[in-house]
């Protein structure tokens, strides 16, 4: 129960500073934003945090980091963008958000090791 607890309460503030982010940058570019801090944020800590079920990994990466980032909010907004007639700004905003993406979790891992 704890776990879930853990889980919870990680959730509910990730997804407080995933709507603040949103006021400060708005459309795309925020979900975007949120989508590589997150993801480097996640790489971090998966690698300094290496214990599946520790307090820890629970509250910031399955939490904390669950609510925070915005996976389904991007596919949101690339259909949003493909249905206004917008095809390039969608693939670019696409293949932007997973290559950075990937790189800043990449990047988070190289960090902590």
């Amino acid at each position: 129960m704890t776990g879930a607890l853990l889980v919870f309460a990680g959730g509910g503030l990730g997804s407080l500073l995933r709507y603040l982010a949103a006021l400060l940058v708005h459309g795309p570019l925020a979900t975007f934003a949120v989508n590589v801090v997150g993801s480097f944020a996640i790489g971090l800590l998966a690698a300094a945090i290496p214990i599946e079920d520790s307090p820890a990994r629970l509250f910031l990466i399955t939490g904390l980091l669950g609510g925070f980032t915005t996976f389904s909010a991007f596919s949101l907004d690339a259909i949003g963008l493909v249905q206004h007639g917008e095809l390039g700004r969608a693939a670019a905003y696409v293949l932007a958000t997973v290559v950075l993406s990937l790189t800043a979790a990449a990047a988070g891992v190289a960090v902590a090791r």
